[in-house]
């Protein structure tokens, strides 16, 4: 069982992919560290030896930030544009697009779900 920075890797697949699901690691990322650490990008996790895994660890420790520090940072990240009260802090704090979509007829993903408002009753005499 390959573990990393509190994530079980899955076992089955390539090693490459397998980085991935550390939060902070993407493709490219992943590749620098198997190549540093001198691991085939096509071996799989469950081959991995102590040797290989014990390097992959070390290297993701010293070099990169990953998981609970950089969700963290990110928090930060925000609260402080929140706090400062710029265009972008705004549009987080009022739940809206931050990079410039439009908010006519999508972005419901930030919105939430669709709050329908009933139309008026027009006076009949």
């Amino acid at each position: 069982m390959a573990r990393i920075s509190g994530i079980d890797l899955p076992k089955n697949k390539r090693g490459e992919i397998g980085l991935t699901y550390i939060f902070g690691i993407g493709r490219s990322s992943a590749q620098k560290i198997l190549a540093e650490a001198g691991v085939s990008f096509d071996k799989k996790v469950n081959e991995w030896n102590d040797d290989e895994l014990t390097k992959i660890r070390t290297i993701i420790n010293d070099q990169f930030k990953v998981e609970g520090a950089l969700r963290s940072e990110t928090q930060l990240n925000i609260k402080r544009l929140m706090d400062i009260g710029c265009y972008r802090g705004v549009r987080h704090r009022s739940g809206l697009p931050v990079r410039g979509q439009r908010t006519k007829n999508n972005c419901r993903t930030r919105k939430g779900k669709r709050k329908t408002v009933a139309n008026k009753k027009k006076v009949t005499k």
